[in-house]
């Protein structure tokens, strides 16, 4: 018997070692739940392509919104986890990083304006944190938490120390010309930081991707007379293939085909389009500058005032011309969760020569690129191409575990985007 007990208690450890270690994502689980957004409820237009990124104590909370592609109404309930750096889920209490109890109710909804898809359109306001850190946001079904719906990430700074960050021409010369380097200062007269070269991480993302991440834990000089970090890497470990322009629909109309939009066809109760036969943009081609929106999207529409509710949903369909595609493509961005959707991977039309991918989207505008799997990412290079010139968006972001603390501090954000070029 006592064998037993301890088998059980074991398994039991084991199970909640699990449980902890779990890697929180960008997800929607139900094909119904769309345009899935976390951003600054400032009430600007813009903010719906921002990251969601709020500072400690700041005058604008962060929204979510969402739609449920239904007639009526369902009850849904929100947590908010705070995690590690790495987004497991931290040693916190809740009571330690929230002032109320931790399961809300999500009660803001309107339903869809004469649209032939019918939907519920929520807006769940995020409520205040005590500490900083990375968070996430589940929402679902009722009371039961294993009716997940969705999980959005965010973040929540403050900005403790002082933090400098610079694009500058790669020490790689052989491939200069298609990557981007991101160098880094941090200087910290202002808060004490114990043995920061172990301590503390510096992240960098790109384009608000989560799949290719840059994480530097190693400086490449510390001094501390005037309490300076320089994280100025030569290994290529703070460097970014450029990309290119992200390819786009415009989807703002129903009644009249927009850029890039090759056909429009209105049923009764539904709306289908087509975008235009995309090719593969040579690598060896020649950079074009045009504005995008950083492989986000916006909601809206042309013909009617509320984007939220009088926009229809379309099933949208994209073509890639299988000529010189080596390996099976992606449609990548945040029309498709970053390639985390089923619906990006694309399905090749052996009687056309075309790979194809329906997706359902919002009126709008969307950026998109195309792309293969690799252990690194989403690899859209043979597709796409990559330009130093290209326009991107790079955020950095500065953790600290402090000695003897059970969770890692946000103490710096930076936002760097020096030749912002955007709708």
């Amino acid at each position: 018997m006592r064998v037993l007990i301890l088998i059980l208690l074991f398994f039991s450890f084991s199970k909640l070692q699990l449980q902890a270690q779990q890697v929180y994502y960008d997800r929607i689980f139900e094909e119904n739940i769309q345009s899935v957004r976390l951003f600054l409820n400032t009430g600007e237009f813009e903010a719906q392509m921002n990251s969601p990124v709020m500072e400690l104590n700041g005058s604008r909370p962060l929204m979510l919104t969402f739609d449920d592609l239904a007639y009526d109404p369902d009850m849904y309930s929100a947590k908010i986890i705070h995690c590690n750096a790495d987004w497991t889920a931290s040693d916190l209490k809740e009571p330690e990083y929230l002032n109320a109890y931790n399961e809300f109710n999500v009660l803001d909804y309107e339903r869809s304006i004469d649209t032939r898809i019918p939907y519920i359109h929520y807006n769940f306001i995020i409520p205040g944190v005590t500490k900083t850190g990375n968070y996430i946001v589940k929402v679902y079904r009722g009371r039961d938490q294993n009716q997940v719906i969705l999980v959005k990430r965010f973040m929540v700074f403050q900005n403790i120390i002082n933090l400098a960050a610079k694009i500058v021409p790669p020490s790689q010369t052989e491939i200069r010309r298609k990557v981007q380097q991101i160098n880094v200062n941090v200087n910290y007269k202002s808060r004490e930081l114990f043995d920061p070269k172990t301590n503390l991480k510096v992240v960098i993302r790109q384009n608000q991707r989560w799949d290719n991440l840059k994480v530097l834990t190693r400086p490449t000089m510390i001094r501390e007379d005037i309490k300076m970090i320089e994280y100025n890497l030569f290994d290529g470990s703070n460097t970014f293939w450029a990309g290119n322009e992200f390819r786009f629909v415009d989807l703002r109309f129903v009644r009249a085909r927009g850029i890039n939009v090759s056909a429009i066809r209105m049923e009764k109760d539904v709306v289908y389009a087509e975008a235009g036969l995309d090719k593969i943009r040579s690598p060896h081609g020649v950079y074009s500058q045009y504005l995008d929106l950083n492989g986000q999207y916006a909601v809206m529409n042309m013909e009617r005032r509320n984007y939220e509710l009088e926009s229809e949903y379309m099933v949208m369909t994209f073509y890639l011309d299988a000529e010189e595609v080596t390996e099976q493509p992606y449609i990548i961005g945040a029309l498709s969760e970053w390639g985390f959707s089923p619906d990006a991977k694309m399905t090749l039309n052996k009687n056309t020569g075309r790979y194809e991918t329906t997706l359902i989207l919002k009126q709008g505008w969307y950026d998109y690129q195309y792309a293969y799997k690799s252990d690194e990412g989403w690899n859209t290079i043979p597709i796409e191409g990559s330009f130093f010139e290209t326009e991107n968006e790079y955020e950095v972001f500065i953790y600290y575990r402090d000695m003897g603390s059970r969770y890692d501090e946000l103490i710096s954000y930076f936002n760097l985007n020096p030749n912002k070029r955007r709708l």
